[in-house]
């Protein structure tokens, strides 16, 4: 199997107590869910975690796992990410994508001008797209994830988004009349 063929569901956060408990970071819609999806593993497919049983935790879950005999396995395997092959996830819905399809996506203005690419995707209440690349930019800059400012999603292929004035920190003033919103207005009063 592929890297490709693997999403990212979880990962280690560390022990849990001292019987060999693995404290786990859910990234899935529903954090219980993520005991369903096993056995965890890393992104080659070397199986990590295959869950026992489990309890949720404050921040997360813990599990008991067949490949994790005591504290010490449990806390070397922290910060390790956990994932499941493709397959086993239920297909997504209509406007719903796993945010590791949308990673490294090429970013256009509505103009088709070239902003970046998706280099990561910041899940909360307000999901974020953080943009790197960005011809003229000071930097890497964030943009909410919805209908209204990215309304074209071609998975595999690019983002279309329509960025709000201000949200890209230019190293300068752009001085095309597409980037017009983002200019910053001189003070003529002296």
């Amino acid at each position: 199997m592929s890297e490709s063929s693997f999403v990212l569901i979880g990962a280690v956060a560390g022990a849990f107590g001292v019987r060999g408990e693995v404290r786990v970071r859910s990234f899935t819609a529903e954090p219980e869910a993520i005991r369903d999806y096993g056995p965890l593993m890393d992104a080659t497919g070397k199986v990590i975690l295959t869950p026992k049983s489990w309890r949720v935790v404050p921040n997360g879950l813990a599990m008991v796992a067949a490949e994790v005999p005591h504290r010490e396995a449990a806390m070397a395997l922290r910060n390790t990410k956990l994932f499941v092959p493709r397959a086993k996830l239920p297909p997504e819905a209509e406007d719903e994508f796993y945010f590791v399809d949308l990673i490294g996506l090429p970013v256009e203005a509505l103009d088709g001008a070239p902003l970046g690419k998706v280099h990561a995707v910041i899940g909360g209440p307000q999901d974020l797209l953080e943009i790197a690349g960005t011809p003229g930019a000071k930097g890497r800059w964030f943009l909410p994830f919805t209908k209204v400012t990215v309304p074209v999603v071609e998975l595999g292929g690019r983002l279309v988004v329509d960025v709000p004035g201000g949200l890209i920190p230019w190293a300068s003033v752009p001085k095309d009349s597409r980037d017009q919103s983002f200019a910053v207005e001189e003070d003529n009063d002296q």
